[in-house]
Order: structure tokens, then sequence, then C-alpha cells
């Protein structure tokens, strides 16, 4: 018999995200839109976040990359 672990999805407000990220929430919505930020619709209006989209989005704009040095 085999088990299976279900690991809990964990959904962040767009308050919530803008307050992880440092940044407003018009620019989350610019995030969705732009596909950076993954996000559902719960009913007509509740939008809500993945957190791992948000820890992605941190991961792929590190500081040391903001710079090219040349040689």
């Amino acid at each position: 018999m085999t088990s299976t672990t279900t690991v809990p999805r964990r959904l962040v407000s767009l308050a919530e995200a803008a307050e992880i990220l440092a940044v407003s929430v018009k620019t989350v919505r610019r995030y969705i839109a732009a596909g950076e930020l993954d996000a559902v619709r719960l009913g007509r209006r509740t939008i809500r976040i993945k957190a791992e989209s948000i820890d992605a989005l941190i991961d792929a704009h590190p500081v040391n990359s903001w710079r090219v040095r040349t040689s």
C-alpha cells in the first residue's frame, strides 16, 4: 500500500504579496499581467497568488545580476 502525502498549496492575497515583495498592490497586479506571478481567481473579485510563485520571482532577480561587468 502506498501513501501519498499532499503538500497544501499556500495562497496569499494581493496585499500580502505586496508586503512580502515590498512593492505596491498595483505592481503586484503588473507582475501578474506580465506572467511573472502565478495567480488564481476565486470568485468574481478574489485573486490569490501562489506563494511558490513569489519565491520564484525573488530567486529570479538576485542583486548580483543587476550589474553586468565587462572585463
